[in-house]
């Protein structure tokens, strides 16, 4: 287990679903499970469509107030994540985790088909495009 350490213990518990895996918050649409009940809140959203959070800028909608605030950066033009190794910025974490993977010999898509690897999956899906049409061609 961990050392964190929380004052309130509801925290604690909460913490301590991560360790357990324990998931007792239910969709009753999906019957997905959550070891939150805010999250599965914000789960729910998905069935009602619910978006309560909008862009002052472009109006789009959001079902996420986290999801609102990484929007804003694409108006913003804010990067505040960046690479170590050729200083690339990034706008999310997410977008420079894919990014390391070009400075490394990660590459976890492959094919099905021929085996060649990949670092992003957006690569594999066009890679495999290839297949498709060879396949149309026979």
């Amino acid at each position: 287990m961990c050392h964190k350490a929380f004052s309130v213990k509801s925290s604690l518990k909460k913490h301590f679903r991560i360790h357990t895996n324990e998931k007792p918050f239910s969709c009753h649409v999906c019957y997905k499970n959550f070891s939150q009940k805010n999250v599965l809140n914000e789960h729910f959203r998905i069935h009602t469509k619910e978006r309560p959070y909008s862009c002052d800028v472009c109006n789009k909608d959001f079902t996420r107030k986290r999801d609102l605030n990484m929007h804003y950066r694409t108006h913003t033009n804010e990067k505040p994540y960046s690479c170590d190794v050729c200083h690339k910025y990034f706008s999310r974490k997410s977008y420079l985790d894919i990014h390391l993977r070009t400075h490394s010999d990660v590459k976890p898509y492959t094919c099905d088909v021929c085996n060649e690897s990949f670092s992003r999956k957006s690569d594999s899906n066009r890679h495999h495009k290839i297949h498709a049409k060879e396949i149309k061609i026979l």
